[in-house]
């Protein structure tokens, strides 16, 4: 099962750098108040996105590429994205409903939140205009300091926060996850999912336009 299919399963129940700086007491909590006046300015955020899967068993690396978008209104999200052939895929999320949809098949799956509408968005959310305070109620937080890391136009200083999961369903898919977050925009560069087969799923983040108009006719699909 690729990571993104065991991330829908856990919702049913997002190059080597330069070692980080020495972590300083406070900077944890600084770093998620910076999260959080972000996340308050945050109307919406579009990248380009390369997402690369590596299989323990098989020793295999597997690269998905696309484009993603996020919108907030308030505590309204939305979410939408767009994966490339030769594995071209739709998914959305809107009103508290996550969809995917295989053009090659035309298979659709949609699936409601419900009261697990925080954990969805916890996920969607991770580095992407969500908040300091909101990060800390489903994850146990670690700075692991500053790196320098492009986003396409520009190099901007990241914090690198390790994350492990506070619900043990989650932690039974994910053992950590790693994101390399600009804190004055609430947007990750750089994701990291840890799977306790030794499995791991790296995504980065590119060309990001920030609190932009989203065209988001590109991310429509038609069954």
């Amino acid at each position: 099962m690729s990571l993104l299919g065991r991330i829908t399963a856990t919702l049913l129940l997002a190059a080597p750098l330069a070692l980080p700086a020495q972590v300083k007491p406070g900077e944890l909590d600084q770093a998620l108040r910076q999260m959080d006046a972000a996340s308050t300015k945050f109307k919406s955020a579009e990248a380009d996105f390369q997402k690369d899967f590596y299989e323990l068993v098989v020793k295999e690396t597997t690269t998905q590429k696309g484009s993603i978008y996020f919108k907030k209104n308030g505590a309204k999200l939305e979410m939408g994205a767009k994966i490339l052939p030769p594995s071209e895929r739709f998914l959305s999320y809107k009103d508290g409903r996550l969809a995917m949809f295989d053009p090659g098949t035309k298979d659709l799956k949609v699936f409601n939140s419900g009261d697990k509408k925080a954990q969805y968005e916890s996920f969607l959310t991770l580095g992407f205009g969500g908040s300091g305070s909101d990060l800390t109620k489903a994850w146990t937080v670690t700075d692991q300091g500053t790196e320098q890391m492009s986003d396409g136009s520009q190099t901007v200083s990241v914090t690198k926060l390790d994350l492990v999961p506070k619900d043990a369903n989650v932690r039974g898919m994910f053992t950590h996850v790693t994101i390399w977050v600009d804190l004055n925009r609430a947007i990750s560069l750089k994701q990291q999912f840890f799977t306790p087969a030794g499995d791991y799923q790296t995504a980065t983040y590119t060309n990001i336009r920030y609190n932009q108009p989203v065209n988001t006719k590109p991310y429509e699909y038609k069954k």
